[in-house]
């Protein structure tokens, strides 16, 4: 089955193209847009990317630790409130769900670090 040429078209022109190459297993930091009353400021959310859903309507899933705490989030790649995505580190990882993260604490929840230069 393919797709309409004017479809394909429309999709490419609505993705966004400023989103850095990440995987699951890198440390990324979205900047997030908050709205607060009137006034809009930015926020960065830093964690490791533990899912990344691909297509159309793509998502991923950064999890952090705050205050000892584990925080996921899952952000559309086409959303309005990311700014922008730096990637700060890569780390080797062999499969492509991280979820087993979440039951482990401390050094246990360490991923080897891989140089990307």
């Amino acid at each position: 089955m393919s797709i309409h040429p004017v479809m394909q078209r429309l999709a490419e022109k609505l993705n966004r193209t400023d989103l850095p190459p990440f995987g699951p297993g890198d440390t990324v930091r979205v900047q997030v847009k908050i709205k607060e009353g009137d006034k809009e400021r930015i926020q960065a959310f830093e964690g490791v990317v533990i899912a990344k859903k691909n297509g159309p309507q793509g998502s991923f899933t950064v999890r952090k630790m705050s205050f000892g705490q584990g925080v996921e989030r899952i952000f559309p790649f086409n959303s309005k409130v990311i700014d922008k995505i730096e990637k700060v580190r890569s780390s080797k990882v062999r499969r492509a769900r991280l979820f087993y993260l979440r039951g482990l604490r401390g050094k246990a929840a360490r991923l080897k670090e891989v140089d990307t230069r």
